[in-house]
């Protein structure tokens, strides 16, 4: 039996949120890939973990489109395992990633795995130099059959599905410059992808090791692919645990790990931080209205993390170069968790580069 206060330590001590100083070459997190969403992105998230991101560059890191077709920042020296590591599993996978692209490629007779690896290969021409998203989507538009393509009605226009745009960028050796809205995308210079992705890059073994216990359902949640494959490709080398009665599994590696784990730290996390987009919503925040506050369908907030628990959400207001943190607290915070909130604010506004007009408590 594990505590739901077991899990949560466990996984700020694995994904290294209880850390004030640390390279980006040993962010853990970077492993499974960090989503860049948002002003509190990959950025913050990697602050917050103790990188200083003051001076990251294309050097170090490369952006792609990745898991759930989201951008996600990796380190650029581990690019080729990465790529092995976010291939679909299989056909089925491809499909179930690339969501209603895949009726009519079905009603064609065209496979899943052999349309992305087709607009992976229009897109590796249509690219040789940087080239903005629209201009990228408006050539495929012009070169591929109708069953890769679908009418707009907001632009009056037709377009490549989506997700196979994005989820192919990556298969076509291509990356996201950093800091480009709209998105830039150019080829990766150098590119030797890897057979095989290796433990440390398997994204199962990744999902366990950072966001664990957990079943395979909620791995193939956040991957987006069937449970079939998910089941298929689970690690040997695991342990059983429960929580909450429901039976897990953790990497036998990490057992004394979760034993042991004991973490007091205050954050706050961006909307799209790691730490919550763990699949099992109820033991992150078990009061179902405190869920839909911090998972809203739009306009997510990020959460308060206190103690080593999420006690509450947090959202910016800023005016100019000042901006004030409103904190939602789910109950009355004590003085010194109001302290260690203010404090990490004061971390936020030092990141953005403004100042803190004081954090708003709400009542």
């Amino acid at each position: 039996m594990v505590d739901r206060q077991q899990v949560l330590s466990f996984r700020v001590r694995a994904q290294q949120l209880d850390r004030t100083a640390g390279a980006l070459t040993d962010a853990a997190v970077l492993d499974i890939g960090v989503q860049n969403t948002g002003p509190d992105g990959a950025r913050w998230a990697l602050a917050v973990r103790g990188v200083d991101v003051t001076a990251l560059s294309g050097a170090e890191v490369v952006l792609l489109w990745t898991v759930r077709g989201a951008p996600h920042l990796y380190r650029r020296a581990d690019i080729g395992h990465v790529l092995a590591a976010v291939e679909p599993f299989s056909d089925a996978d491809a499909g179930k990633r690339i969501y209603d692209a895949s009726t009519p490629l079905k009603a064609a007779g065209i496979a899943n795995l052999a349309a992305l690896d087709e607009v992976a290969a229009r897109m590796r021409a249509i690219v040789t130099t940087p080239t903005v998203k629209g201009a990228v989507s408006g050539r495929l538009a012009s070169v591929l059959p109708e069953p890769y393509l679908r009418f707009c009605r907001p632009c009056d226009a037709t377009h490549v599905y989506e997700m196979p745009f994005r989820l192919a960028a990556a298969r076509a050796g291509l990356e996201l410059q950093l800091d480009t809205s709209p998105p830039v995308l150019r080829r990766i210079a150098g590119l030797r992808k890897a057979v095989a992705p290796g433990d440390r890059f398997d994204l199962v073994r990744a999902y366990l090791r950072l966001l664990g216990p957990a079943t395979p359902k909620q791995v193939a949640d956040y991957l987006d692919a069937p449970l079939k494959d998910v089941k298929a490709r689970w690690p040997d080398d695991v342990i059983e645990v429960t929580v909450a009665g429901e039976v897990r599994s953790l990497l036998a590696a990490d057992e004394e790990a979760l034993a042991s784990a004991d973490t007091r730290v205050t954050r706050l996390l961006g909307p799209f931080d790691l730490f919550l987009q763990a699949k099992d919503r109820a033991t992150l925040v078990p009061d179902t209205a405190h869920a839909k506050e911090l998972w809203p369908v739009l306009g997510r907030p990020g959460g308060v993390l206190v103690d080593g628990d999420l006690v509450g959400t947090w959202r910016p207001r800023k005016s100019g170069r000042t901006f004030t943190v409103a904190v939602q607290p789910w109950h009355p915070l004590s003085d010194a968790a109001r302290t260690a909130v203010t404090a990490q604010a004061e971390r936020l506004a030092a990141y953005r580069s403004v100042s803190l007009g004081g954090v708003d408590f709400a009542t």
